[in-house]
């Protein structure tokens, strides 16, 4: 079965390349819209109260922005396989390492979408709520979400490698012009920095740090779309593995 989706893979290299950067397309779409038009929209940090209301006022939206993020998750996964199978000519170790990364950042950042749904449940009129006064409950749910913050940069840790394997993967490809593993490279170079802020030196993190990253991917995205795979250089590359 492996052997046969293998030779699929490399008879149809078109067509898997530009399935996955449609797929990766649909991930920044709604990746973007669940942070910057849910979140970012919502979200008053600092003050407990405010965002609480927000919230309140814009369940739909709010669980519309977990839904967005689910889908998000549920491309990784055939995205991460056909970017194995798309870099294994090159490295099988490597690809295999950057799969089991990319598996490790989609289960973290999956289980941490639970802390968005306990945000809300805290604002909820339950009976087992009322022993709590409305303030507190407001500081339990913003804390929900700031935990959501750590955990969505955790993931983000381990994304940022993937970026870096990949990278490095497609500037050895041939198949894939090395400008995109140079902006991969540096797109990882980001979230890992990012992330680092976050932990060590929260005031230094900022969404500014994240901006080459939605450069990279959008950009590798669309060449998959519009032009897939160097044919020639991928049949090199295969009769050489």
């Amino acid at each position: 079965m492996i052997k046969s989706n293998l030779k699929n893979f490399e008879n149809s290299p078109q067509i898997y390349a530009r399935t996955a950067g449609i797929l990766y397309l649909i991930i920044i779409i709604a990746g973007v819209f669940g942070e910057l038009f849910v979140r970012n929209k919502l979200i008053v940090y600092g003050n407990a109260e405010a965002t609480a209301n927000h919230i309140m006022h814009s369940e739909f939206l709010w669980r519309f922005g977990i839904t967005a993020d689910l889908v998000m998750h549920l491309c990784d996964l055939p995205v991460m396989i056909i970017l194995y199978y798309l870099f294994r000519p090159v490295s099988k170790k490597l690809a295999l390492l950057n799969l089991s990364f990319n598996l490790i950042q989609t289960a973290v950042l999956v289980l941490n979408k639970l802390n968005l749904l306990v945000a809300l449940f805290f604002l909820g009129d339950s009976e087992y709520l009322k022993s709590f006064s409305p303030e507190q409950l407001h500081s339990l749910s913003y804390m929900a979400i700031k935990v959501h913050d750590f955990g969505f940069g955790i993931g983000l840790l381990f994304f940022g490698f993937v970026c870096l394997f990949e990278g490095y993967l497609i500037f050895k490809s041939n198949y894939i012009p090395k400008a995109f593993g140079v902006l991969m490279s540096i797109a990882g170079l980001c979230y890992i920095s990012n992330t680092l802020a976050l932990l060590l030196a929260p005031q230094l993190s900022s969404i500014a740090l994240l901006m080459p990253c939605f450069i990279a991917e959008l950009s590798l995205s669309l060449w998959l779309i519009f032009k897939g795979v160097k044919i020639t250089e991928w049949k090199t590359a295969i009769a050489k593995n």
